[in-house]
């Protein structure tokens, strides 16, 4: 480690031609080699902020170094960047940044939380003052002390809080020592317990390990430890929190099929949460017959009532698949049921009433929208106007913008916007 003069290009010479390296201009007017070993090692941890970083990279030209004003960079990163630096890459440079620091143990506040035990303490002393620590890394501390002390045994209490605590602060190589521990103990566990385990490593995105979990409590012998419909739910959860592509959405829903059929044939009965994940997996993978197969099976086959989730999954469905008048049938017999359709479920349905040209339909539906307080977005907006335009009736979209903004649905940016839309047709 070199200490570089602020502002100052240094490169050195291998066989006549300049190799350039990537340096970190010390800050705070501190030399580095002067600095004890652990405070060394904090140091080139933490991330810098300097006024001027200086990265310049393997290349022949002097052209390639960069200056960056007032970032954040990481020693431990072996990315190189050309060209100016945008907010967002800062952004991303920072996150790693943070998350390749270690944390620093708070020796006091560790010691204070020892000094609240006795002498012999029980598992249940030592829950109770790792839930009053707000501190992850004393807990975890705590907890590797306690297992060190003489005739003292962790149980599941122990194991639980400590799993909690470091998974909500995403200290997750610490929790995996934790979780690896409790399955080297067959005849440890409890289903509360596990499912913890498996909601922190889906959100952590390690769903093979969640699974792992999974399959091992349905291995367990004990009863009280075996999957439950909260199992189930948090893992179907996780496979669906993909986002929009649906060609994720298609290849995970296999998985989520398997386990339905597994939680059935286990004896587990689904609730109205869990159906509705079926229902929302099946049309976002496109499958919308399938989904309609489960809805009408909730009551009939598994005693479960549809909710206004079950519906408005269902009625945007219908509608991205053309399917206008079975979504129309089922907003209806939704509103039957003292459902209100959402803004996404209206959206939907107005603009596929639209573009199928039955624009009455569609303008009835967006007052109907405004009267339950329920949004249109500007694509809405945009479509019936088209629509009502295309038809040629261009005063009757000039006069239903008009009404719309009267009625302080439209602000004025949006409704200049449409205008000039409907100008330039």
């Amino acid at each position: 480690m070199f200490k570089l003069p602020r502002n100052n290009l240094q490169y050195f010479h291998s066989n006549k031609n300049p190799i350039y390296h990537t340096f970190y201009l010390t800050l705070r007017l501190t030399r580095l080699f002067s600095l004890t070993p652990t405070q060394r090692h904090s140091h080139l941890v933490s991330p810098f902020n300097s006024s001027t970083t200086l990265l310049w990279f393997h290349t022949k030209q002097p052209k390639d170094v960069i200056f960056f004003r007032d970032s954040q960079v990481s020693l431990y990163s072996s990315r190189t960047y050309k060209g100016p630096i945008s907010r967002s890459l800062r952004k991303r440079i920072s996150k790693r940044a943070k998350a390749a620091s270690k944390p620093v143990l708070n020796e006091s506040l560790f010691h204070k939380s020892i000094s609240q035990l006795q002498s012999r303490f029980t598992p249940e002393e030592l829950h109770n003052v790792i839930v009053l620590q707000h501190d992850p890394l004393v807990c975890f501390e705590l907890f590797n002390w306690a297992s060190q002390q003489h005739r003292f045994k962790h149980n599941v209490c122990t194991y639980h809080i400590t799993i909690k605590k470091l998974g909500a602060a995403k200290m997750y190589e610490e929790m995996d020592n934790i979780v690896n521990q409790v399955l080297a103990v067959p005849s440890l566990g409890s289903e509360a317990l596990f499912n913890t385990m498996i909601y922190y490593f889906t959100e952590a995105r390690k769903l093979i390990r969640a699974v792992n979990i999974y399959k091992h409590m349905r291995d367990c012998r004990k009863l009280d430890c075996r999957p439950s419909i909260r199992t189930y739910n948090i893992l179907f959860t996780a496979l669906l929190s993909r986002g929009k592509n649906s060609y994720i959405n298609h290849m995970y829903m296999e998985t989520i099929r398997s386990l339905f059929k597994q939680m059935v044939d286990d004896g587990v009965e689904p609730d109205t949460f869990c159906l509705n994940s079926m229902i929302k997996g099946y049309v976002l993978s496109l499958h919308v017959n399938d989904a309609l197969r489960i809805f009408h099976q909730m009551e009939v086959v598994y005693n479960c009532q549809p909710n206004s989730y079950s519906y408005n999954y269902l009625i945007h469905g219908l509608c991205a698949q053309g399917r206008t008048n079975n979504a129309r049938e089922l907003c209806d017999r939704m509103k039957e049921n003292g459902f209100v359709p959402s803004g996404k479920s209206y959206n939907s349905l107005v603009n596929s009433l639209a573009l199928e040209g039955n624009v009455d339909e569609a303008v009835k539906f967006l007052w109907e929208m405004s009267e339950n307080q329920r949004l249109a977005d500007y694509i809405t907006y945009r479509t019936v106007l088209d629509e009502v335009t295309r038809q040629k009736r261009s005063g009757d979209a000039v006069r239903l913008l008009d009404e719309l903004q009267k009625k302080n649905l439209v602000d004025g940016q949006m409704h200049r916007k449409l205008s000039s839309e409907l100008d330039d047709k």
